[in-house]
């Protein structure tokens, strides 16, 4: 059954840009495709962290990535590693969009911590749907472009 779900909603992430795109711009899209995919179905997220994944759709894109990375001169012995790296990242944003918008609240407690509690008062200013989760997602996904250049 937890092979089902993620089938479900893994049939919805597109690694088609890993196929045609350069590796870095196949990275952008195809990690945003992921995250749609997951977001709209963020609680089950630890549910299948519970089984090794077999669903053939998800190994078809695990494919796409392995050759894409071998492509951009990734050892084979990297890709693995490499992959965890973007799914845990993913994934991650994908649990953040599904708690509170802000996770965090240093209210009443700005003398202690001045320079966070500035910061916070910032998320003032920002769409109360989604004040951090995707500008942190972008953020995180340009860090984590700019160091999947293979050495």
């Amino acid at each position: 059954m937890v092979e089902d779900v993620r089938a479900l909603v893994s049939a919805h992430i597109d690694s088609q840009p890993l196929r045609e795109l350069p590796w870095e711009d196949a990275l952008r899209a195809w990690a945003r495709s992921y995250r749609r995919a997951f977001a709209r179905h963020p609680r089950v997220v630890p549910l299948l962290m519970t089984e090794r994944a077999s669903a053939p759709v998800l190994l078809a894109q695990y494919e796409d990535f392995a050759a894409a990375a071998e492509a951009a001169g990734w050892a084979l012995r990297e890709v693995i590693p490499l992959l965890t790296a973007f799914e845990s990242f993913i994934l991650g944003s994908v649990l953040d969009m599904s708690g509170p918008s802000v996770v965090f609240d240093p209210t009443g407690q700005e003398e202690a911590f001045p320079r966070f509690a500035a910061a916070f008062a910032t998320l003032a200013e920002e769409d109360p749907e989604d004040p951090v989760a995707t500008r942190a997602f972008e953020r995180g996904l340009d860090m984590l472009i700019s160091s999947a250049r293979p050495r």
